[in-house]
């Protein structure tokens, strides 16, 4: 099962990142319109993505208590679609949430700049640990560095989370 270190801030504008990134020749591999539909399951998180069009069903555990938040998970792409109404008839939705994601890609580290509905922007890091943790963890920081996020306070809770709170705060 993959492995990704992760860190997720509530940024005011994605302006600033947007510029460090065009300076340091991150990879900019474009928008992604997403919609995550996610449903209850007895543990982890479990949520259909349909992404560009594209679906996927994705599966993942995450320590949200711990110092960092590693996250295994697991992936099942669909060739069809129609995946929405074929698991929203097995399982019950728990909540969905819509997001315009700007992907860039530095040192095996996948930089989202999301503008989430209901929720505002944020800026999320996901490390990929290719030859362990240790590796992982110091590639993480060295992106961390570039984008100056030592200072902004890390959210320890996925976009889910966040939007089953929003509606019970109501």
């Amino acid at each position: 099962m993959p492995v990704n270190l992760e860190l997720k801030v509530k940024v005011k504008s994605h302006k600033n990142f947007k510029t460090i990134l065009e300076k340091t020749g991150t990879e900019n591999r474009g928008l992604l319109n997403q919609k995550d539909i996610y449903y209850f399951v007895p543990n982890g998180l479990l949520k259909l993505r349909i992404e560009n069009g594209r679906e996927s069903l994705i599966f993942y555990n995450r320590d949200e208590a711990g110092k960092n938040r590693w996250s295994d998970y697991k992936v099942v792409y669909f060739e069809n679609r129609g995946s929405e109404k074929l698991f929203s008839s097995i399982f019950r939705i728990e909540t969905v949430v819509q997001k315009k994601r700007k992907l860039y890609y530095l040192n095996n580290t996948r930089i989202h700049l999301d503008s989430v509905k209901e929720l505002g922007s944020f800026l999320e890091l996901e490390t990929l640990v290719l030859n362990g943790k240790a590796d992982a963890r110091k590639r993480f920081n060295e992106v961390k560095k570039i984008l100056k996020l030592n200072s902004f306070d890390e959210i320890k809770a996925s976009y889910r989370d966040l939007m089953l709170n929003k509606k019970n705060n109501k």
